[in-house]
C-alpha cells in the first residue's frame, strides 16, 4: 500500500505547482519560485495557499486583480526586473497579509491613486529603477501607518506625494536619489519621528528649507533616532539660506557648492559661515503709469532682482493683497492682469519684493478712462452700428450741454485702406487731456477706439476696410474730473467717409511695366544720342587738326619692265614747311589756352547768348584765331 499512496502524493505535489516553477513546501510555508523562466504574464494556476512569490527576471508587461486572486497569504512578492508598464485597479486588492513588494527594475512611469490599493500591511516598497515621473497624491493611503522603507531613487520624479510620506510615522529609510526633485515643501520631514536614513543625492536641489529633522545628531547618544543624511550631487547655492545647515557642522561629507560664483567648486563644510550671504531685492523696472479704457485688459509689470530670486506680491488701491481670480491673475515674475477693467480698479497699486535679506517696493498708478455710453443703441445686441455712432456721440455730449457748433473734423487723403483724420484746436477755454477717435464701418458693427495726445491734431487710421462706409466721431477728455465721470467727454465733431475700391492686381501690375519700359526707353535714347555727339566731336577734331600737316615722301621707286632704272635726280634743297597753327581746341598741354573742357563750356555759353545762335566775336586768350575758327575746332 505504501507505493501506490507516495505515488498519489507526489502527483496532488506537483499538479499544486506551475509547470515551469519550482515549489518549497517548507514546514507550513509554501514558496513558488519562478525567477528566469521567460514568462510572459504571472502563471494563472499557482497555489493560492503560497506564502512567497517570486517572479523576477521574466518579461511579464502587465498585472491586473486575477494574477492574485484569493492570494490572501501571500507575504512576499518579488517582480523585480521585468517589462512591467502598466498595473491595473486594485491589482493587490486580495493580499491583505502582503509584507514586502518589489518593483525595482521595470519601466513604470505612473502610478495611479488605486495602483496599489489593497495591501494594508505592507512594511517594504521598492519602486528604484524605473521610469516613474508621475505619483498621484493617494497612491500610498493604504499603508501610511505601516510602511517601513520605501525606495523611489532612479527615476524621473520632479515631485512626490510629500503630504502621504510626511504622514507615515513608521518609516526608518527614505531614498529620493538619483531623480530631478528641485524643491522640498518646508516641513516635510517634520513627523517622520523615526527616519533614520535619507538619502538626496543627485537631484536638482539649489536650497533645502530648515527641518527640525536635520538637527538630529549622528550619534545615538544625542538623538535616539540618529539621522544619515545625504545630499551630495545637488547644485547647492551657497548663500544665507543654507546658513543653518553649514551650522550642522558636518566635515566628513564632500557636499559643493554650485554657486555664486565666488563660491563654485568649494567644498560646502569648508566655506566659512561669513561668506554665505544674500542680496536685497531692487525693483529693477515696472510699470509707473498706466491708461486703459473701460473694459479693457490692464497689463502691471515689475521685475526685481536678488539673492536668493525675490518673491512678488501686489496690494491694490484698497491696501489689500491682490490674489488670483476670475478677473486677475498675479504671476511669479510680477506681472499683475486684470481681465476687465471698470472704474473701481483705478487707483494706485504697490508692487513688493521680498527675500530673507530684504523687501523693496515700488508704485504703479492706474487710470481707467470711463466710455461714454449713448442712449440710442441697436435692438440687436445693444451694439452701436454703422449709423449709430454718431447719434450716440451726441446724445453723450447734449446731455452735458457743450455741443460743439462747428464741424472741426474732417477725413482726407482717403485710400482703400488708410485715411488722415485732421481737426481744429478747438476753444482755447477748454483744457484737454486727450483726444478719443470712435469709428466702425458698415462691414463690421465693432465699434473701435483710439487714443490720441492732446497735443496732436492728426491722425492716420490704417487697415482699413476697402469700399466701405465710415463714421467717425472725436471727443475730447477732460483732464479736471475724474475717470469715472461722464461728465468729461465732449463731443468735437463727427465724420462720414468711405473708402475707395480695392485696386486689381493686374492693373497696378500693368501701370508699373508700363512706366518702367517708358523710364527705359527714354533713357536709352539720351544716352545713344550723348555717344553719338562726343564720337562726332572727336572725330570732327581729328579730321581738322590731320589737314593742316604737310605730306612727306620719302624713298620713293619707280617700276620698270626691266630696264635700266633711271638715275634718281638729287631734290634740291627745301625749306622747311611752316609750323602749322596749332587749335585750341586739342592744346592740352600749353598754359596759354584753356583745357578743353573749360573751352568748350564757355565756347556752349557763348553760343547760348548769342542772338543768332553763333559765337561771340571773341578768340582763345593768348592765340590770334578768330571767332570762326574757334566755332569750327569746337563743333
Amino acid at each position: 500500500m505504501a507505493p501506490p499512496l507516495l505515488l498519489l502524493l507526489l502527483a496532488s505535489g506537483a499538479a499544486a505547482c506551475p509547470l515551469p516553477c519550482v515549489c518549497q513546501n517548507l514546514s507550513e510555508s509554501l514558496s513558488t519560485l519562478c525567477a528566469h523562466r521567460g514568462l510572459l504574464f504571472v502563471p494563472p494556476n499557482v497555489d493560492r495557499r503560497t506564502v512567497e512569490l517570486r517572479l523576477a527576471d521574466n518579461f511579464i508587461q502587465a498585472l491586473g486583480p486575477p494574477d492574485f486572486r484569493n492570494m490572501t497569504g501571500l507575504v512576499d512578492l518579488t517582480l523585480s526586473r521585468n517589462a512591467i508598464t502598466r498595473i491595473g485597479a486594485r491589482a493587490f486588492g486580495d493580499l491583505e497579509s502582503l509584507r514586502s513588494l518589489h518593483l525595482d527594475g521595470n519601466r513604470l512611469v505612473e502610478l495611479g491613486s488605486g495602483s496599489l490599493r489593497g495591501p494594508i500591511n505592507l512594511q517594504h516598497l521598492i519602486l528604484s529603477g524605473n521610469q516613474l515621473s508621475r505619483i498621484a497624491p493617494g497612491a500610498f493611503d493604504d499603508f501610511l501607518e505601516s510602511l517601513e522603507d520605501l525606495d523611489l531613487s532612479y527615476n524621473n520624479l520632479r515631485q512626490v506625494p510629500w503630504a502621504g510620506i510626511g504622514a507615515m510615522p513608521v518609516l526608518h529609510t527614505l531614498n529620493l536619489d538619483h531623480n530631478l526633485i528641485d524643491a522640498l515643501p518646508p516641513g516635510a520631514f517634520a513627523q517622520l519621528g523615526q527616519l533614520s536614513r535619507l538619502d538626496l543625492t543627485s537631484n536638482r536641489l539649489a536650497t533645502l528649507a530648515p527641518d527640525p529633522l536635520f538637527a538630529r545628531g549622528r550619534d545615538a547618544e544625542a538623538s535616539p533616532a540618529p539621522l544619515v543624511l545625504s545630499f551630495s550631487g545637488n547644485p547647492l547655492h551657497c548663500n544665507c539660506e543654507l546658513l543653518w545647515l553649514r551650522r550642522l557642522a558636518r566635515p566628513d561629507d564632500l557636499e559643493t557648492c554650485a554657486s555664486p560664483p565666488g563660491l563654485a567648486g568649494r567644498y560646502f563644510w569648508a566655506v566659512p559661515e561669513g561668506e554665505f550671504s544674500c542680496e536685497p531685492p531692487l525693483i529693477a523696472r515696472h510699470t509707473q503709469r498706466l491708461w486703459v479704457l473701460e473694459g479693457q485688459r490692464a497689463t502691471l509689470r515689475c521685475r526685481a532682482l536678488g539673492d536668493p530670486a525675490p518673491t512678488m506680491h501686489w496690494v491694490g488701491p484698497d491696501d489689500r493683497l491682490v490674489g488670483n481670480s476670475s478677473r486677475a491673475w498675479a504671476f511669479p515674475n510680477g506681472t499683475l492682469e486684470i481681465g476687465v477693467t471698470g472704474a473701481g480698479d483705478a487707483g494706485g497699486y504697490t508692487c513688493i519684493a521680498t527675500n530673507p535679506a530684504g523687501e523693496a517696493t515700488a508704485r504703479v498708478e492706474l487710470r481707467v478712462l470711463a466710455l461714454p455710453h449713448g442712449g440710442n443703441t441697436s435692438a440687436e445686441g445693444g451694439r452701436p452700428g454703422p449709423s449709430d455712432i454718431a447719434a450716440s456721440a451726441r446724445t453723450a455730449a447734449e446731455g452735458e450741454g457743450i455741443m460743439e457748433s462747428e464741424p472741426a473734423v474732417q477725413v482726407t487723403e482717403v485710400t482703400a485702406t488708410s485715411g488722415l483724420v485732421s481737426w481744429g484746436p478747438g476753444r482755447p477755454s477748454d483744457p484737454v487731456w486727450m483726444f478719443q477717435i470712435q469709428y466702425n464701418s458698415s462691414e463690421d458693427e465693432t465699434l473701435i477706439y483710439r487714443i490720441v495726445p492732446a497735443s496732436s491734431h492728426h491722425f492716420l487710421l490704417k487697415h482699413l476696410v476697402p469700399g466701405a462706409d465710415y463714421d467717425l466721431c472725436l471727443l475730447a477728455l477732460s483732464p479736471v474730473a475724474g475717470p469715472s465721470d461722464l461728465t468729461a467727454t465732449r463731443l468735437l465733431g463727427c465724420a462720414h467717409f468711405s473708402t475707395l475700391p480695392a485696386t486689381p492686381l493686374c492693373h497696378a501690375l500693368q501701370a508699373h511695366v508700363l512706366g518702367g519700359t517708358l523710364t527705359v526707353a527714354v533713357g536709352g535714347v539720351l544716352v545713344a544720342a550723348l555717344l553719338v555727339f562726343t564720337v562726332a566731336l572727336l572725330v570732327r577734331g581729328r579730321g581738322a587738326g590731320n589737314g593742316r600737316l604737310p605730306l612727306k615722301l620719302s624713298h620713293v621707286q619707280s617700276q620698270t619692265n626691266g630696264g635700266p632704272s633711271p638715275t634718281p635726280k638729287p631734290h634740291p634743297p627745301r625749306s622747311p614747311p611752316p609750323r602749322p597753327q596749332r587749335s585750341c581746341s586739342l592744346d592740352l598741354g600749353d598754359a596759354g589756352c584753356y583745357g578743353y573742357a573749360r573751352r568748350l563750356g564757355g565756347a556752349w555759353a557763348r553760343r547760348s547768348h548769342s542772338v543768332h545762335g553763333g559765337l561771340l566775336a571773341a578768340g582763345c586768350r593768348g592765340l590770334g584765331g578768330s571767332a570762326e575758327q574757334l566755332e569750327e575746332s569746337v563743333v
